[in-house]
């Protein structure tokens, strides 16, 4: 077996190549994080401007689901061809998108370009997490987590900030156009990335990628549309769920008899796999009932103004750096990982039950979010670190694509799920503390927005209040279970030593 200190799939790079390389990976997921939070400020405007409101909302889904189903494909292809090339495509696929988005004259030319986008939003995620573990030793690669997680926590705060700074002051297209900078600085640092060495020729499973990309879009729609465009029962919803199932078994079907599957199902005999799919799976689950539903506490119960909240839960994004980088210091002195997530699932589980018991105080909220923040980064990229220096050299992009992917579906899995239990106790507790007279007022106008409440009589906006508490007390109890069973999970990782070097595939 061949090692070298420096790249594995790629041609060796010294220190200060790398760090530029680095440099890089880190501008092109900044970028790609960025644009699925500076959007919430800016819908409205673009409603109001392109018109088709009842469509906006598709705005958003395509992107997702665009950048879901392609994050397989984008990872194996990598793997098959080398990541560099595959890398630059993701990165351009993705600013043309952006550039498109920003010249959009209707709603329906904005909906195919954020297609285009969330395609290359997929690619540059996958390619740019497998990268790093091409350039940085398992050993090593605890620590350099920890500046990935800042990048996500930057992406979180800076996003709403620039786009309600672009709407007010420029316009909602420099949402999109911000973008084209900022990944033209990625490819110029990318441009030190070695090229691959030479590789036999390989057979695209196109079959199998297509297959693929329609399930992960028909089970994604069924959490994106159940409960809210068409009821659970109804038979749109339940259309999908067979259609999601029939191409997950055709889906099956052609990997066993594909030369280069997409997805290969050896992988799920893999302990180590398995352990870390459920496990990013889980936490990206339980980590929407914080990221999502505390905002609405704090807007809704302690009166705070959006951008507010948004500040106000920030402390949980710091702490979940912060615990990231120490545990990846740990992990390059010791080489050892195990015992992360399963302190990371003990203290989300403990963080959400704390958070179910909080009435109004602002105080108590940030405190038990920074306990599940600490948790969540001591989890999410070291499971990364773990499926990385388990799996073959020659799959780390398929693997770390499927990891991506379980994530993809736990988030949004996460918003139906908590959604359904936010509505339905609504739907329990305003008949309950809303005082006598007080009508039109149900579960769908307070997820409406707050400024609708503020005109309301005071008693009425205390009522809603604490309607509002319930309810997420509801999402929180649900959610502290999710992770629970996280923490099980993790105590079946199989934990192999952190290699110290990186070996190069097929050796």
């Amino acid at each position: 077996m061949s090692v070298t200190a420096a790249s594995g799939t790629e041609s060796a790079l010294g220190r200060r190549d790398m760090l530029v390389v680095f440099a890089g990976l880190l501008l092109a997921m900044f970028v790609s994080a960025l644009d699925q939070t500076i959007m919430a400020t800016a819908l409205p405007t673009i409603a109001g401007d392109l018109g088709g409101l009842s469509q906006l909302t598709w705005v958003v889904t395509v992107y997702v689901l665009a950048a879901a189903a392609t994050t397989p494909v984008w990872g194996k292809l990598s793997d098959q061809f080398g990541r560099r090339g595959l890398l630059r495509a993701a990165v351009v696929t993705f600013l043309a998108g952006s550039a498109l988005s920003g010249v959009a004259q209707h709603l329906g030319e904005l909906i195919a370009f954020r297609t285009v986008q969330g395609v290359g939003a997929g690619g540059v995620m996958t390619v740019a997490m497998a990268t790093v573990g091409d350039i940085v030793a398992p050993r090593e690669r605890g620590r350099y987590q920890g500046y990935i997680q800042s990048v996500f926590v930057l992406a979180s705060v800076a996003g709403p900030l620039l786009g309600g700074v672009f709407v007010d002051h420029l316009s909602w297209r420099w949402v999109f156009y911000v973008n084209v900078p900022i990944g033209v600085a990625a490819l110029a640092l990318l441009r030190r990335q070695p090229a691959p060495p030479a590789r036999r020729a390989a057979r695209v499973d196109y079959a199998g990628a297509g297959l693929l990309a329609a399930a992960v879009s028909a089970a994604l729609l069924v959490t994106v549309w159940g409960g809210d465009r068409y009821a659970w029962g109804s038979p749109e919803i339940l259309g999908l769920v067979v259609a999601a199932l029939a191409l997950v078994a055709a889906f099956g079907w052609q990997e066993r008899r594909a030369a280069e599957p997409v997805l290969p199902l050896r992988l799920f005999r893999d302990r180590v796999f398995v352990v870390v799919a459920v496990g990013a799976f889980l936490a990206t689950l339980s980590l929407f009932a914080a990221i999502v539903f505390m905002p609405l506490f704090f807007q809704f119960v302690t009166g705070a103004t959006a951008t507010t909240s948004g500040l106000l839960v920030i402390p949980m994004l710091l702490a979940s750096t912060a615990s990231t980088i120490a545990s990846g210091r740990i992990m390059t002195r010791t080489g050892r990982y195990k015992i992360f997530p399963v302190i990371g699932f003990a203290l989300m589980c403990l963080g959400l039950a704390l958070l179910s018991t909080v009435d109004s105080g602002r105080g108590p909220a940030i405190g038990y979010l920074v306990v599940f923040g600490l948790g969540f980064g001591l989890t999410t990229q070291v499971l990364v670190v773990a499926i990385q220096n388990a799996v073959d050299r020659r799959e780390i992009g398929t693997a770390t694509a499927s990891t991506n992917l379980f994530r993809a579906l736990g988030g949004s899995l996460g918003v139906a799920v908590y959604g359904a239990a936010f509505s339905a106790g609504l739907r329990h507790w305003l008949p309950r503390h809303l005082p006598g007279g007080a009508t039109g007022i149900d579960a769908h106008g307070i997820q409406a927005g707050p400024d609708r409440i503020r005109a309301l009589p005071t008693a009425v906006q205390h009522g809603i209040a604490a309607s509002v508490a319930d309810a997420l007390h509801a999402v929180f109890l649900t959610a502290a279970p999710v992770a629970a069973l996280g923490f099980l999970v993790v105590l079946f990782l199989r934990e192999h030593p952190l290699r110290t070097v990186i070996t190069r595939p097929g050796g």
